[in-house]
């Protein structure tokens, strides 16, 4: 099981997949085949039913629905990166798919979040009869087995929640947490220094990072979680495709610079926005005032109400790269995109491009007031201005 040997977050995802170097090549090739030639040597063929599928040389394959070069080189990095052994799967949703049926709870205590893993968890319904319970339910609600999805920072408002409570809560009744970390990637936040039986990405978002990928991601720190795992994924089928992996390799090389700077990014605008709202009798015309005459409220981990110092050892180095507003009336949601130049109107998030989502377009539970943002890296003075100016035009000034 790859483990972080003291390098920082950069150097491991540079240098954790030099093991697997067996070219020459500088940048990694692409490899696109689907199958692969069994050795020439008579000797070293081992016939499936001698053949332990889960503990095989990364550097040698057959199928690609077993291993390929491109998602072993991918786990590796991530294995590094994650503090646990980390398998890719075709989506993030595929990635809680396996996480379930691996686990098979009766019950699953989750809050609001992401509407896709409620989808997931509707199908289990159906098939298994999965109970779905609120993430705060009663700790005498969950039993030996059950499982907690945790959100933290949750979709699409970027609150965050304490690991450590909730592993507590879980643990005492044999429960399993896992923790859906998309939202704080590595350097932001580690789950398993604060409890997580599994932790859980999409990698489509900041693994991606150019919105030109869809992957998923699990890791454990359980050997035999991990053997399942794979041999699960071989018969569901679930894999990462080749090209989508040779593309997340090349984007966790990148993966700490884009993160920490996407994450600062927002935190200032977050606290120019929420300042703003704060202030007492602001002079007409200036920047306060405009932004209280569109804006209602802004959610982000930086400015949440219940701030305590959970929050600063489990995000020290950031509070995540997604945050949300609150507009005052639904028909500006609506046209707030169409006002701005830097931020595209697109769901997803992640990119290197700076989204804007009037978030009832693809998520019917949430307030239609409701703008999910996802920072980029453009300058943050350039997005602050974008901003400002559509405000102003609402506003009428």
């Amino acid at each position: 099981m790859a483990q972080s040997t003291g390098m920082g977050t950069s150097t491991r995802s540079l240098h954790a997949d030099d093991v697997l170097n067996v070219v020459a090549d500088v940048a990694p090739p692409m490899h696109l085949s689907t199958t692969f030639r069994y050795s020439d040597d008579p000797s070293a063929l081992v016939p499936a039913a001698e053949n332990d599928f889960t503990n095989v040389d990364p550097t040698t394959h057959y199928y690609s629905r077993v291993s390929a070069p491109g998602p072993s080189r991918f786990e590796t990095i991530l294995s590094a990166l994650l503090n646990g052994k980390a398998l890719s799967y075709s989506s993030g949703l595929s990635a809680l798919h396996a996480a379930l049926t691996l686990l098979n709870p009766r019950r699953i205590s989750v809050g609001d979040g992401y509407h896709g893993s409620h989808g997931v968890i509707a199908l289990f319904n159906r098939v298994t009869g999965l109970q779905k319970l609120p993430l705060n339910c009663d700790v005498d609600d969950l039993q030996k087995g059950d499982v907690i999805l945790l959100e933290t920072p949750v979709n699409p408002t970027g609150i965050a929640f304490d690991i450590s409570a909730f592993a507590e809560k879980a643990h005492s009744r044999g429960a399993y947490l896992i923790v859906d970390s998309t939202f704080a990637p590595p350097n932001l936040q580690d789950p398993f220094l604060f409890g997580a039986d599994l932790v859980m990405h999409s990698g489509t978002k900041y693994f991606g990072g150019h919105s030109d990928l869809l992957c998923g991601v699990l890791a454990t720190q359980r050997e035999d979680w991990a053997k399942q795992l794979f041999t699960d994924r071989i018969f569901i089928g679930s894999v990462m495709g080749n090209m989508e992996s040779w593309l997340g390799v090349r984007s966790l090389r990148t993966l700490e610079i884009r993160v920490q700077r996407q994450s600062d990014s927002t935190t200032r605008l977050v606290s120019w926005l929420n300042g703003a709202l704060q202030a007492v009798a602001p002079a007409q015309g200036s920047e306060e005032a405009v932004i209280q005459a569109v804006l209602q409220q802004v959610f982000h981990a930086s400015v949440q109400e219940d701030q305590g110092e959970w929050l600063k050892k489990q995000m020290p180095n950031g509070f995540g790269p997604v945050f949300s507003i609150t507009m005052k009336e639904e028909q500006m949601a609506r046209e707030l995109p169409s006002r701005l130049h830097f931020f595209q109107h697109a769901t997803s998030l992640g990119g290197v491009e700076s989204l804007i989502e009037w978030r009832t377009m693809s998520d019917e539970s949430v307030d239609r007031r409701l703008m999910r943002i996802s920072v980029g890296l453009e300058n943050w003075e350039d997005l602050k201005g974008d901003l400002l100016k559509a405000f102003r035009e609402f506003a009428g000034q």
